[in-house]
C-alpha cells in the first residue's frame, strides 16, 4: 500500500492522507510540493522517463551520482516516470488526476488541455481536486505563457535594482528566491484551497506566477514608491528606512546591527561608551537617523575600530542589542544554534547512501513534520504506483516500459 510513513517522532504528519500529484521540475514546484512532503501529504513526483528533473543534471557536486541541487527540494516523495507526450501516458495522467486530491504543475500554457486534462476534465471528473498552476508569468497580458526563470525576473522586477553596492552594479540574491518564494505561495494558496474544499466548496484552480511573485517581494520598498514617486535606491547592505541596520567594521572584521526602533538606538550608544548620541537631534529619531546617515555610520565605525568582532559582540548582546557576526555558509551550517534547531540533518538514500542536507524549517507540536522519505532515485516507485493507483499489473507495466510509455 501507498501511504504516508510515520515520522521517527511516532505520529502522522498535518497532511497525512492528503495525495499529491506533482508534475512540476526544477525549483520552484519541487520546492512546493517538498513542503506539503514534509508536513506528511503523499506526493508522487512524475518525471521524463530515462532524463528526469532538468535538477538532477545540475552540478556538480554530486553524491552517489545524484545532484545536490536535486536533492535538496525532492525529500518525500514516490517518483515515478511517465511519458506524456504519449497517449497511454496522457491516459494514466487522467486517472492519476483522479485519485488525486493537488495536482500541481508548471508546464507551458495549454500543455494539459492538449493531452485532455484541462479545465473541463478537472471540472467533470475531478470536481474535489486542487489544480495549481505555476508559471513564469501568468495567463493574461503581453507575456501570458512566456516561459519565467529566477534570474531573469529577479532582474525584470527590480529586485536586481535594489541589490548591490549604490555605486556598483545591480545584483541578484545568491538563491533562486524568486522561485522560492513561489513556492511558498503555491502551498499557502493550495492549503487556502484545501480548506475550501473541507468546508464544501469543491476543489478549484489556483495560480502562482513568478512575475506576480518578485513583483509582491519588493513588499516596503514598493510601497516606498508608489507612495512617494520616488525611485528606490540601492544602499548596498544599510537599509533604505532604518538606521543603523546593516554591517559596521571593527578592528579585525565586519559586524552585522539590526538597531530598529530608537530605545535600541539608547541602549546601543549606552553600551558602546556613546549615550550623547542618543540626544543628539541629528540620531535621537529614527527619521533623523536616515537623514544623518553618513554622519551616524562614520561615527559608529569609528568607534566600533577600538575591539574585535568578539570582544564587540560580548558587549552588544549582553546589552541587549541585535547584532551578529557575518559568517560564511559553512560557518552558519556549523553554528550551535543550527544543531539546536535541527536543520542539519542527514538522510540515507536509496542508491547514493548517507548524505546530508537541511533540515524542516517548521514544526507542529500534535503532528510532526518529518522526513519519511528520501529524495527518490530516477523512476523508483513507478511500478507500486501504477500498480496500486493504475490498476495495472506487472505484465502491463513491462509492455509500457518497453513502448517507453514509462
Amino acid at each position: 500500500m501507498i501511504e504516508s510513513r510515520r515520522s521517527s517522532e511516532g505520529g502522522e504528519g498535518a497532511l497525512t492522507g492528503l495525495r499529491v500529484l506533482d508534475l512540476t521540475r526544477v525549483v520552484a514546484g519541487p520546492f512546493c510540493t517538498m513542503i506539503l512532503g514534509d508536513m506528511g501529504a503523499d506526493v508522487i513526483k512524475v518525471e521524463l522517463p530515462g532524463r528526469g528533473d532538468d535538477a538532477r543534471s545540475w552540478g556538480p557536486p554530486f553524491h552517489g551520482g545524484e545532484s545536490a541541487y536535486f536533492l535538496s527540494v525532492n525529500r518525500n516523495k514516490l517518483g515515478i516516470t511517465l511519458n506524456l507526450k504519449e497517449a497511454r501516458g496522457q491516459e494514466i495522467l487522467r486517472t492519476l488526476i483522479r485519485k488525486s486530491d493537488v495536482v500541481i504543475e508548471n508546464f507551458k500554457l495549454g500543455t494539459l488541455d492538449g493531452w485532455g486534462c484541462g479545465r473541463e476534465f478537472m471540472e467533470k471528473e475531478a470536481p474535489r481536486t486542487v489544480h495549481c498552476t505555476i508559471s513564469g508569468y501568468g495567463p493574461r497580458g503581453p507575456k501570458a505563457g512566456v516561459p519565467g526563470y529566477d534570474f531573469l525576473l529577479q532582474a525584470e522586477s527590480g529586485l536586481m535594482s535594489i541589490t548591490g553596492e549604490p555605486d556598483g552594479d545591480p545584483m541578484k540574491v545568491g538563491v533562486a528566491i524568486v522561485d522560492l518564494c513561489a513556492g511558498l505561495y503555491a502551498a499557502a494558496v493550495i492549503l487556502g484551497a484545501l480548506h475550501a474544499r473541507g468546508a464544501g466548496r469543491g476543489g478549484q484552480h489556483v495560480e502562482v506566477s513568478l512575475y506576480a511573485t518578485s513583483l509582491a517581494m519588493l513588499a516596503n520598498v514598493a510601497s516606498n514608491v508608489l507612495i512617494s514617486g520616488n525611485p528606490a535606491r540601492r544602499y548596498g547592505n544599510a537599509h533604505a528606512s532604518i538606521v543603523p541596520y546593516g554591517p559596521y567594521r571593527c578592528r579585525d572584521g565586519v559586524i552585522a546591527l539590526g538597531v530598529g526602533n530608537d530605545g535600541q538606538f539608547a541602549e546601543f550608544a549606552a553600551a558602546v561608551g556613546r549615550p550623547q548620541w542618543a540626544t543628539d537631534p541629528r540620531f535621537a529619531r529614527n527619521p533623523d537617523r536616515v537623514e544623518n546617515r553618513a554622519a551616524l555610520d562614520s561615527l559608529i565605525e569609528a568607534t566600533l575600530a577600538s575591539r574585535t568582532v568578539d570582544e564587540w559582540l560580548s558587549v552588544l548582546l549582553a546589552a541587549g542589542v541585535p547584532s551578529s557576526r557575518i559568517n560564511t555558509v559553512a560557518e552558519a551550517l556549523a553554528a550551535p544554534q543550527t544543531a539546536a534547531t535541527g536543520m542539519v540533518i542527514e538522510i540515507e538514500h536509496a542508491t547514493a547512501g548517507l548524505f546530508r542536507a537541511l533540515g524542516i524549517p517548521f514544526s507542529f507540536s500534535r503532528t510532526p513534520a518529518a522526513v519519511r522519505r528520501p529524495p527518490p532515485p530516477l523512476g523508483q516507485h513507478t511500478d507500486e504506483v501504477l500498480a496500486e493507483l493504475a490498476g495495472l499489473d506487472a505484465e502491463e507495466i513491462q509492455k509500457l516500459r518497453a513502448a517507453g510509455v514509462v
